[in-house]
């Protein structure tokens, strides 16, 4: 499969997961159009007109050519120098790698990642929230992350990967969709009346199975296995983490069980404040869940040679 196919792949399948309807979807891509035409042609020259195709911000080809052929993949949650230079190892030894790909972004894709956030909005309107309340608290939240990001070095794994020759991709929230979709299809939908279900539910799941392995399971943060739950919140796409605020809004929704991948000790604690129970999925795991249906997905478009590294698991659901 060629590059610019691969990539395009990705963004179809987190498309098809994705919260908001295609016609939303559609809409965003569109006022992107609208702006990028209005543009001189100086402006022009700074617009990442991958958001003409891709809603996606954290989502981007780093370093190669759409041309480029892809075959074998080396995959991991987090890519940085390090990596790149066990990839190019490992390549001196023989084991042709076409591409790197990276879950969480870097270069261009991580500097404004934040752009994702939005589709919170819709997740938070779904739970009952007043769809102009979410935007205001999400817009505050996405400029505090911006700001954070601001003075990264966003482009050090990208130089890496140039100087070294290795075609680079990173697809961060288009796999979080598909965690978010499939948590939902395989623990809410089943309806679980306490904590307790909850976990049985999540560790019947491979990757977190194999997270246990290494004793990084799922666990309750606040609440016990006993504690009752009826309306649970999915913390699995958007980015990041969203408002700090969302939490008393939640629980005023009727809100009473937070599932997240991960939180900071702040968002906890505001969770702990409004009596809420508190599953952490577990970060990477989470990642990896979504990372190998996407891998799924691609493989059954194509045939590829898959190998793991930096966190990531291989768990093939179509075998």
């Amino acid at each position: 499969m060629e590059l610019k196919n691969f990539y395009q792949e990705i963004i179809n399948k987190g498309i098809e997961a994705d919260v908001r309807t295609k016609k939303e979807i559609e809409e965003v891509l569109q006022a992107g159009k609208e702006s990028f035409s209005k543009l001189t042609e100086e402006e022009k020259k700074f617009f990442d007109r991958d958001q003409l195709i891709n809603p996606y911000s954290d989502t981007r080809i780093l370093n190669g050519s759409g041309s480029d052929k892809v075959s074998s993949i080396i995959v991991g949650i987090d890519v940085d120098v390090a990596e790149l230079l066990l990839v190019d190892r490992l390549n001196q030894k023989g084991n042709s790698i076409d591409i790197v790909v990276s879950h969480h972004p870097a270069g261009r894709a991580y500097a404004q990642f934040y752009d994702v956030m939005d589709l919170q909005v819709d997740i938070f309107r779904s739970q009952g929230i007043n769809l102009s309340l979410a935007e205001k608290l999400l817009e505050t939240r996405q400029a505090e992350v911006s700001r954070r990001v601001s003075s990264a070095n966003h482009q050090r794994p990208v130089d890496a990967a140039k100087l070294l020759g290795i075609n680079f991709l990173c697809m961060h929230t288009p796999c979080d969709n598909l965690a978010y979709r499939f948590i939902i299809e395989t623990v809410i939908k089943k309806k679980p009346k306490t904590l307790a279900e909850i976990m049985n539910h999540l560790m019947a799941i491979d990757e977190y199975q194999n997270a246990a392995l290494n004793n990084n399971p799922p666990k309750i943060v606040s609440g016990s296995p006993a504690s009752r739950c009826s309306n649970i919140h999915v913390e699995f796409t958007g980015g990041t983490e969203g408002p700090k605020d969302i939490y008393e809004r939640l629980s005023l929704c009727g809100v009473d069980t937070i599932i997240s991948m991960h939180q900071s000790e702040e968002h906890f604690k505001l969770c702990l404040e409004r009596n809420l129970n508190v599953i952490f999925a577990s970060h990477i795991a989470s990642d990896n869940l979504g990372v190998n249906l996407m891998l799924d997905h691609l493989e059954s478009q194509g045939k590829f040679v898959i190998q793991e590294f930096s966190g990531f698991w291989r768990h093939n659901r179509n075998k």
